[in-house]
């Protein structure tokens, strides 16, 4: 009797799952920054456990189940390039105010007016290479 005890709980919980995560769990609702993509990429953990009890009077089984969720990097999409950034073995706020500069000049050059499209593209592309040369420094 215990047997089907065990059975029914694991049943009962593995069916559970569909509900408690999907693919949106791992990935991300796309966030549309003017022509940039920001796609969020998290790491799920879990755990299950089950148990029965089975005696002369009463027949009883219990089960349950645990579930961390944590930000592993995020997939910046822009310009027909694309970027993986890895919020991994850094602080995830810290990550996103370091890419934050980036993000603002993208959106404030949608909102430039008095500029045409081709010196909008020029101060785009010395923006992008101040940062490359950042990076390699650093």
């Amino acid at each position: 009797m215990a047997n089907n005890n065990i059975e029914g709980t694991l049943s009962t919980l593995f069916n559970g799952m569909d509900g408690f995560i999907s693919s949106k769990s791992v990935v991300g609702e796309p966030v549309y920054v003017g022509d940039t993509i920001i796609i969020p990429l998290v790491d799920v953990n879990f755990g299950m456990a089950a148990g029965a009890f089975n005696k002369q009077d009463s027949n009883k089984a219990a089960g349950g189940i645990g579930a961390k969720m944590s930000p592993s990097a995020v997939l910046v999409i822009a310009n027909g390039s694309t970027r993986l950034v890895n919020l991994k073995n850094q602080d995830a706020v810290t990550k996103i105010i370091d890419m934050a500069p980036e993000v603002i000049d993208k959106v404030v050059g949608l909102f430039r007016k008095d500029k045409t499209d081709e010196e909008n593209a020029v101060d785009q592309a010395i923006d992008e290479m101040a940062q490359s040369e950042d990076k390699v420094v650093q």
